[in-house]
């Protein structure tokens, strides 16, 4: 609650005239200063209509003031209230006996209010259950009969639907027993079987035996023994790179021993074929730098550019030192580096070899697996084709069981029907009933075929009578009869209304789908007039509500000025007075003024 509704609701509660005129938020400005704020607050919470004198205390204190007695106060005051209490407790020994009394009768009545309270509220309790419960088995009342006349509606339903399925069961059944009941001649004029038990097989197995025979002899060409063995011999082991410093022990008769020993000598072949080219080609290369050496050395004969002697020898002396370290390297060259790298070239001539032989390999394996994938597939057609006729075979199987068996029920139960009917027939048959020398009226006893008929058509509403006659049975057929038709008015009726309804639930359907659609394809799922004014709503209240923010924010700075500035809480006082109250908004002011002018006077003085 705001503090200025707070002060309100207590000016109320003190009794204060014109209470209710007056408004909560106009008292706010009150306690935004700090001096008036803790008495507003303290008033607030702690004064009630306690605290306030009734109309005859005050003529009462009026009336003591006018009489000109003395009015004690404070310390005489506290001395007489002690007077007073001391009286009080002798007074109050004696009324403690008549109060216990009072007191004990005061719980005994209010005990029995007590009872007759709750005596009067079971009471109410139990009529309203009542008016509750009448209402219930109204409605109920109400539900039963709407219950009774759907279920009178459905019964009929029930009946037409059971009559035209017994017609849809008669033509079956014809159709059936037509179906079954093939002459020999029929049989054999007609084309195509009915059972697929009684279709020849004949031409679908001489087929099956012919496509295996032609698939076992493909299957002898083309998976023969010598390819599943080269199929198998083809593995890692057999295509490896051959190492020649190890020695090879194989048997003479073992053909990949024998190309083993063969790739081993193709490379030592191979190495000692590199060894004496790059001999050769050292031999070439070191001609061709003499040859060199010598034209070079002729030129400079023909240009006459001798040197002295000692730069020759010293020149010769140093080639011979570079000669010989260059023989040194060749020395190291030909017997160390040039012979292992020329192995590992060796070893790698081989590597061609080996990938044909490998690809060669996968493309027989590849050949091999597609003429087996071949085969399987013709193998799973043949597998497939058998089982989806043995599957056909055991589904007629069982729709025949099903067949006979409900054929065998339809049997019995023709059986009984027929039994029954025998035995109707025989009571019909008693010359007792079926010939009178006199037409009676009543019903004899032993007819239980009219009395069954009389039970029927009664119904429910069966009356006990002595005898019952003839006349009895056509008077409850010819009510049943205006039953039947009130019944079929009433079917009629509400097949018409539950048309016109229809009619109305499509209108209804067309007038929705224009107003979805508007005359498109997609679906608008509001109106767009309404939505344009919702959203200039939306917008109105977006701009209220920065408004409101804006108008708070700036009462709450203005607030927190008047709280810190003691010369805005001046002028707001001022501002105050000068709506409620001008005459002494003119007195302050003068005061004010003569202050000043006081002030002026010292400061000259």
């Amino acid at each position: 609650m705001n503090s200025g509704n707070q002060f309100v609701e207590t000016l109320k509660k003190v009794g204060y005239p014109k209470a209710a005129q007056l408004n909560g938020e106009d008292f706010d400005w009150l306690f935004e200063t700090v001096e008036d704020k803790s008495f507003l607050e303290w008033f607030c919470g702690n004064v009630n209509e306690q605290h306030v004198l009734a109309e005859k205390e005050l003529q009462a204190f009026d009336a003591l003031l006018k009489s000109g007695k003395p009015i004690l106060e404070e310390e005489a005051l506290d001395e007489v209230l002690k007077t007073c209490k001391t009286f009080d407790s002798k007074s109050s020994c004696m009324e403690e006996g008549e109060l216990q009394k009072l007191e004990e009768e005061f719980q005994a009545l209010q005990k029995i209010k007590n009872l007759k309270i709750h005596r009067r509220n079971k009471l109410q309790m139990m009529a309203s259950t009542n008016s509750h419960m009448s209402l219930k088995l109204n409605d109920k009342a109400e539900e039963a009969a709407k219950i009774l006349k759907e279920g009178q509606g459905i019964f009929t339903a029930i009946n037409t639907k059971i009559n035209n399925e017994l017609h849809s069961l008669t033509e079956g059944v014809k159709k059936l027993t037509f179906f079954f009941t093939f002459s020999d001649s029929e049989q054999d004029l007609s084309p195509h079987p009915v059972f697929l038990s009684k279709l020849a097989l004949d031409k679908y197995l001489c087929q099956e035996e012919k496509s295996t025979a032609a698939l076992t002899s493909y299957t002898k060409k083309q998976f023969f023994q010598a390819i599943s063995e080269l199929v198998e011999s083809s593995n890692e082991e057999n295509f490896q790179l051959v190492d020649i410093s190890k020695p090879l022990i194989c048997d003479e008769n073992d053909e990949v021993c024998k190309e083993r020993l063969e790739m081993a000598r193709l490379q030592m072949a191979y190495i000692c074929a590199q060894h004496q080219l790059i001999q050769l080609k050292a031999k070439d290369i070191s001609i061709n730098s003499a040859v060199q050496w010598a034209e070079n050395y002729l030129q400079s004969l023909k240009n006459k550019t001798f040197g002295k002697e000692q730069h020759l020898e010293a020149r010769i002396s140093s080639l011979n030192s570079e000669i010989s370290k260059i023989k040194k390297q060749l020395t190291q060259i030909n017997n160390e580096i040039l012979p292992s790298l020329v192995k590992e070239n060796a070893q790698l001539l081989n590597m061609p070899v080996v990938k044909g032989d490998f690809d060669l390999q996968i493309a027989r394996q590849d050949y091999y697996t597609s003429r087996q994938d071949q085969v399987c597939n013709q193998l799973l057609k043949q597998k497939a084709s058998f089982e989806f006729l043995q599957l056909a075979y055991e589904i007629e199987l069982r729709k025949h069981r099903d067949n006979h068996r409900q054929l065998e029920n339809i049997i019995q139960d023709l059986k009984q029907s027929s039994k029954a009917l025998e035995q109707r027939l025989e009571m019909m048959s008693d010359p007792l009933i079926s010939q009178h020398a006199v037409p009676r009226n009543t019903i004899d006893s032993r007819d239980d075929a009219s009395h069954r008929l009389y039970q029927l058509l009664e119904g429910e509403n069966q009356k006990q009578q002595l005898f019952r006659t003839h006349e009895g049975i056509e008077q409850v057929a010819q009510k049943l009869k205006q039953d039947i038709t009130s019944v079929q008015d009433q079917l009629a009726v509400s097949s018409q209304e539950q048309f016109l309804f229809l009619s109305k639930l499509d209108s209804d359907l067309d007038a929705l789908c224009d107003s979805l659609y508007c005359g498109g394809n997609q679906v608008l799922l509001s109106n767009q007039e309404l939505t344009d004014q919702l959203y200039q709503l939306e917008m109105n209240l977006n701009k209220l509500n920065q408004l409101i923010m804006d108008f708070l924010a700036d009462v709450k700075a203005k607030r927190k000025v008047l709280e810190t500035n003691t010369l805005h809480q001046m002028e707001r006082k001022l501002y105050v007075y000068f709506f409620k109250d001008e005459d002494y908004l003119k007195d302050i002011v003068e005061k004010l003024e003569h202050q000043s002018q006081a002030q002026t006077i010292g400061l000259e003085d």
